[in-house]
């Protein structure tokens, strides 16, 4: 039992980070009734988005100044993505047999992969992302990595940039009505296009930043990560109540906290 405070640690970093990803899944389904399921290639290319400025970076950079910067590269990367997906192949099957989206996200998942696995050098194989310097840091019995003590900040401040977002600025407040009443939010003047493309970007955007926190905890990037995060995420955004966003974080917290418990006593 002594690893006991360990392992719910580690539960508890594993569940931030798919929560992070679980959002954009509940969010968009939450005003348009979609799964999404190409979000987890947009986490895979977050990913590889803030590798690809660590790369283009000068040797010796300080990376006080490269993780912002990567952070921002794959955001920026995964939104564009995001947007150009909701754009051009998810907005014209709107209000057309609710299988046709599904099958086009498979469809655009796959694309994506390939699109990584072309274009990136050795896409096959994992490509190595940097650590983060410092660590390890011991509290009692419990270790954490710099990649550990990253995330314990990055989740629950997206999650508070969320809840202010959505709670005091009027496109917030434009995203809840139109995901309670589209038609409804259209006749009070509420551009919906616009909205749901703001909400497949916040999407993107925590799913970037759960891609750069997975990086700096495993230590690389490869372009089928995607896939399997993916479905879990997904999982969590069922578990806490898909539409939910404050639920989406709460299931990924429970998945992850069930994945690690059973992975060190259920395994053993």
């Amino acid at each position: 039992m002594n690893e006991l405070p360990q392992q719910l640690v580690n539960g508890l970093l594993l569940g931030s980070m798919y929560g992070l990803i679980a959002i954009g899944y509940t969010m968009v389904y939450g005003i348009i009734q979609l799964i999404n399921f190409a979000h987890g290639e947009i986490f895979m290319i977050g990913g590889f988005g803030a590798l690809t400025v660590w790369l283009l970076l000068p040797g010796g950079t300080s990376m006080w100044l490269a993780v912002p910067l990567m952070i921002a590269g794959g955001i920026v990367v995964a939104v564009l993505v995001a947007l150009a997906t909701e754009r051009f192949a998810y907005r014209p099957l709107r209000g057309g047999p609710r299988l046709a989206p599904l099958i086009t996200a498979i469809g655009i998942s796959l694309a994506l992969q390939q699109a990584v696995w072309a274009w990136y050098p050795d896409a096959k194989s994992p490509r190595a992302f940097p650590e983060l310097p410092g660590g390890p840091y011991h509290i009692g019995t419990v270790t954490l990595q710099s990649s550990g003590v990253f995330l314990l900040i990055a989740a629950p401040v997206s999650m508070a940039i969320l809840a202010f977002f959505v709670r005091k600025t009027r496109t917030g407040r434009g995203m809840q009505a139109t995901a309670q009443d589209p038609d409804t939010a259209k006749l009070m003047g509420i551009d919906t296009d616009r909205i749901i493309m703001v909400a497949f970007a916040l999407g993107a955007a925590f799913a970037a930043i759960g891609a750069v926190a997975y990086g700096f905890r495993y230590g690389e990037v490869q372009f089928r990560m995607g896939f399997i995060i993916g479905l879990k995420a997904f999982t969590a955004a069922v578990l806490g109540g898909i539409g939910n966003i404050y639920g989406a974080m709460a299931g990924g917290v429970v998945l992850g906290l069930a994945e690690a418990l059973a992975t060190a006593y259920i395994s053993h």
